[in-house]
């Protein structure tokens, strides 16, 4: 790892990730550290920053529509029987320090900010194994703290509304290529058979690389896949997919994915191998 504010991961000696822990960007986008690029051990870059079609999707990391009614993802804001809205409502997630770093990964403190207050303290760990010649694993945990001294509530879109809109928390913005990825768990196939269903594992595929998403903690592999890939490849782990998540003060909500990174497009076997792989026991 290298650099103040962009540390780099490395597996095997190569670069295979850029952390920018202050990025620069306007209050609408809902500023947050990120992941980007990520890359495959060929060097594929499987994450997109700001695309156009979404300007507040930034490569890998943590993002939530609705902290008690405060956006912590970007863009508008949902809101019941109006839509999508343009609101003065946008939080920051604000890099603190580094308790540890290394080449191939680091424990990060953050403070969920909005409205001049401190809403949440995270916990992030990143880490980064080597797992074949053509694959490797990002292990990713947030624990998100209540630091205020009244229950906080985290919603999405669906819960405010808008059904199968039940984004927010762990969030993967994957590369655009000129045809929409493939997308399958152990039993399903295609966005509108995974999208809002719990599944151990769900891979990616594009044209010559794959994604494999796991839950990596009993209480994680319950909550439902978030998945796109017609509109935009993306992937995520909703938070609150039914309904709000209530964190009572000082209490912390825990989560862990594991995404394998491998060149080439895998089989629904291959994915599942190299998952049982990288998630320990």
């Amino acid at each position: 790892m290298t650099g103040n504010d962009s540390p780099v991961l490395r597996v095997a000696g190569r670069p295979v990730a850029r952390y920018v822990t202050r990025p620069e960007l306007p209050h609408r986008l809902s500023p947050r550290p990120y992941l980007h690029p990520v890359a495959t051990l060929a060097g594929t870059a499987v994450t997109e920053f700001s695309p156009a079609d979404h300007l507040h999707h930034l490569g890998v990391g943590v993002a939530v529509p609705d902290v008690e009614g405060h956006n912590f993802w970007g863009g508008r804001t949902y809101v019941r029987g109006r839509g999508p809205t343009e609101l003065d409502n946008h939080g920051t997630q604000r890099h603190t320090a580094f308790q540890l770093r290394d080449p191939d990964g680091f424990v990060e403190e953050l403070r969920w900010v909005a409205a001049g207050a401190e809403l949440l303290r995270e916990r992030r760990t990143v880490a980064a194994a080597e797992l074949t010649g053509t694959a490797w694993a990002l292990d990713f945990t947030f624990s998100l703290t209540n630091v205020t001294r009244d229950p906080l509530t985290l919603g999405s879109p669906a819960t405010n509304g808008r059904p199968g809109a039940a984004y927010g928390g762990f969030f993967w913005r994957a590369r655009k290529e000129s045809t929409p990825p493939g997308v399958f768990t152990a039993d399903r196939e295609g966005e509108r058979e995974v999208h809002g269903r719990g599944a151990d594992w769900l891979a990616l595929t594009g044209e010559t690389w794959s994604l494999v998403f796991a839950g990596a903690t009993e209480r994680t592999r319950r909550d439902p896949w978030f998945v796109r890939t017609e509109e935009y490849p993306g992937v995520g782990s909703s938070l609150a997919h039914d309904d709000r998540v209530t964190v009572a003060p000082g209490d912390t909500l825990v989560r862990r994915i594991v995404t394998v990174v491998a060149d080439g497009r895998l089989d629904a076997d291959g994915a599942a191998a190299l998952v049982r792989k990288a998630v320990s026991p």
